[in-house]
């Protein structure tokens, strides 16, 4: 049994804290209270009052623990991730934080520690995908597409989210960025949006974000890389709308005399009408495409996700999904199977085959199934 802290103890990290738990000694950290008094009785986590941005008091909270696992806000993430790399703490990462981490891996190698960022259900388990195959085929394009929705459709906005507005908010304004031809081209978000048809689900729409992240970095011998989001039809426009408005603008707008940043307002406003319910049915649906020739033969695999809120445990699916990649990560690194210093993104570890088949393996024995298929063409 080992000591885990769990940072942030929303829809995600409490999932995580709960699943976690069954094995281990595990404390969720969370500066709302609130947040934390959801947190089931009976679980054994213990509960912690905690600002991450307050180092000594985030050192003090994490200073017993084996291996830290991060859900918190993506603006702290960063900042986060540093503190627990100097409090030589080996460190799972699901803040999702803009920033690109690569100048902390000196630092992480020098505090002999091992961080996996980026370890959600995407990014994360599309980048253990990719890299997986990348050392047992020569990748010539890969995409994916992935979207967590609301099975009742409650207009206007026919979504909920279940981390921060924010967070959703940066997904939709930071410029989506993909690979053609061996070029990285930069797009606005929400950019090239189509019409995809899904078995089970009916008809979603795609669209450009900037979900590739670590991949245009690592893989960069792949000449063609693309990743878009989904929602319901209609989505979009509306987002689009509050966009060019102004509604995610960072620069105080005086209002009767206040300084209100119209980002704080929607953001405000979005939390209520975004909030997915504690027990509210939903899904998450992703398909992972990757071209490629392996052993001479021109082959097309394509690995599909379908998951819905888990009745009996209570769960959501994104929290599940989302969740469940970094628990397993975090499994993978306790029994020793990961053990290389440094800051890595999954598809750096999913190269590794026991890695890999690991964290296939705990999600499926947790159902959550990644259907595969391939084709020769």
């Amino acid at each position: 049994m080992k000591k885990i802290t769990v940072l942030g103890a929303g829809m995600v990290g409490r999932a995580m804290a709960v699943e976690l738990s069954k094995k281990h000694r595990v404390t969720a950290a969370d500066i709302d209270t609130k947040a934390l008094e959801l947190l089931p009785e009976g679980s054994g986590i213990g509960k912690t009052h905690l600002d991450v941005t307050d180092h000594e008091a985030l050192a003090s909270a994490i200073s017993g623990s084996d291996i830290i696992i991060s859900a918190v806000p993506g603006f702290l993430g960063l900042q986060t991730m540093e503190q627990v790399i100097r409090q030589r703490k080996d460190l799972v990462d699901i803040s999702f934080f803009p920033e690109d981490a690569g100048f902390l891996d000196s630092l992480a190698r020098e505090m002999d520690v091992t961080v996996v960022m980026d370890c959600g259900v995407a990014p994360g388990m599309p980048n253990y995908i990719v890299g997986y195959h990348s050392e047992r085929m020569k990748i010539d394009a890969m995409e994916y597409m992935v979207g967590g929705l609301p099975k009742t459709r409650v207009w206007p906005f026919e979504y909920k989210a279940p981390f921060s507005p924010c967070d959703v908010i940066e997904e939709y304004t930071r410029p989506a960025r993909y690979v053609e031809n061996g070029r990285t081209v930069v797009k606005p978000a929400m950019s090239d949006p189509e019409k995809i048809y899904f078995d089970g689900v009916g008809t979603l729409e795609a669209f450009n974000t900037d979900g590739l992240r670590s991949l245009i970095r690592t893989m960069k011998h792949i000449p063609d890389m693309k990743e878009k989001t989904l929602r319901y039809p209609g989505h979009i426009n509306l987002i689009m709308a509050l966009r060019d408005a102004g509604f995610f603008g960072k620069e105080p707008v005086a209002v009767n005399g206040t300084d209100v940043t119209p980002l704080d307002f929607t953001s405000g406003i979005l939390f209520k009408a975004w909030k997915l319910g504690e027990e509210e049915p939903e899904f998450t649906v992703m398909r992972i495409r990757i071209r490629g020739k392996e052993e001479g033969i021109a082959r097309e695999i394509t690995y599909d996700l379908y998951d819905e809120y888990d009745a009996e445990e209570k769960v959501s699916s994104m929290a599940r999904t989302t969740g469940f990649t970094a628990t397993g990560t975090a499994e993978m690194i306790l029994n020793g199977i990961f053990t290389e210093k440094g800051v890595f993104p999954p598809e750096l570890v999913g190269r590794n085959a026991r890695c890999f088949e690991f964290i296939i393996s705990y999600l499926r024995d947790r159902h959550i199934h990644y259907r595969v298929s391939s084709r020769n063409f």
